[in-house]
């Protein structure tokens, strides 16, 4: 894929991922994965531009460690002009498949996506409140079906409004479009891929939750407290300024994986709760040109509570 060449100070070159542009799409050929408030705001209005709000809630809820929540109710208050909601907690998920946020068969999510206006050569902007990753879920699924022309807005809904930028709560649909999934099925593992990854010298495995949770100290867990043998931490909420909710410097995030050996690994596997948090590393690895990186679905809402699979604390 193209890369766009950066040279830091110490005069070594950083790769930084160009975005993969499709045939008539002109909108997209100059924007990065990652786009700003300033830019989203000039080209709101654009015929080809959707704009999609994904907020979702995790509400605590002892002794279960969350309850989940759509954000439709926020948006209805108040989004970004233009913009229509994609609602995780349903329609973008499987709700069948035993654990929250599954993703559905590439035919399904395109088919919702496709209802909701997103066509083969539509421009995507994607955002969230609170914490950008449900944004960067969404975009991992749609690069999971071959969908590459979205972008992120960084710092989401709470930066928008911190700059000042409009907001509306006029109700609008994008009309129904075609999107024709390609699916990327290598995006998404399950626990039999993460096993032997942790056998494979090569791979790197990343576990996207905080600290805490990482080494078990804390009280809440997925079934049972700890990581998976082997994996190292990035949390996924490290990534961010915590005042401004926007991530932090390319180059801070690339010292970040470089720590952790995910740069030098020929395949990365991410896991977190329910692979929403993963994403946002996943996300962060691509603007750095990382490939062959993959997001376990599952995550330990699968893993923590199958007594075959080993864990670690401490």
């Amino acid at each position: 894929s193209a890369h766009l060449q950066r040279h830091g100070d110490a005069g070594k070159s950083i790769r930084y991922a160009a975005p993969v542009n499709q045939p008539g799409n002109p909108a997209m050929c100059a924007a990065c994965l990652l786009i700003n408030g300033e830019d989203l705001e000039a080209r709101l209005g654009d015929p080809d531009l959707r704009v999609y709000d994904c907020t979702t809630w995790l509400r605590p809820d002892p002794p279960r460690i969350y309850r989940v929540e759509s954000g439709r109710k926020d948006f209805v208050a108040g989004h970004i002009p233009g913009a229509d909601f994609l609602d995780l907690t349903g329609e973008l998920s499987d709700l069948a498949a035993g654990f929250n946020f599954t993703m559905p068969a590439p035919e399904v999510l395109a088919q919702a996506l496709g209802a909701h206006g997103i066509g083969d050569h539509s421009a995507v902007v994607l955002y969230s409140r609170d914490n950008i990753m449900w944004a960067t879920r969404v975009w991992w699924m749609m690069r999971a079906i071959g969908f590459d022309s979205a972008s992120v807005l960084d710092g989401g809904f709470d930066k928008w409004q911190a700059e000042g930028w409009p907001v509306s709560n006029d109700i609008t649909r994008y009309p129904t479009a075609n999107l024709t999934p390609q699916p990327r099925p290598d995006l998404f593992c399950d626990s039999a891929t993460v096993l032997a990854a942790m056998e494979a010298p090569d791979t790197c495995i990343i576990n996207a939750l905080r600290a805490t949770q990482h080494d078990g100290s804390e009280a809440l867990n997925y079934g049972r407290p700890g990581r998976i043998p082997g994996s190292v931490n990035v949390p996924g909420i490290s990534l961010l300024d915590p005042e401004t909710k926007a991530y932090r410097p390319l180059p801070e995030l690339e010292s970040i994986f470089a720590e952790v050996g995910a740069l030098r690994a020929e395949k990365v596997v991410i896991y977190c709760g329910g692979g929403i948090a993963a994403t946002s590393d996943a996300f962060t690895l691509a603007r750095l040109g990382k490939e062959a990186v993959s997001i376990y679905d599952a995550s330990m809402s699968e893993w923590a509570n199958n007594p075959q699979l080993p864990m670690k604390t401490g």
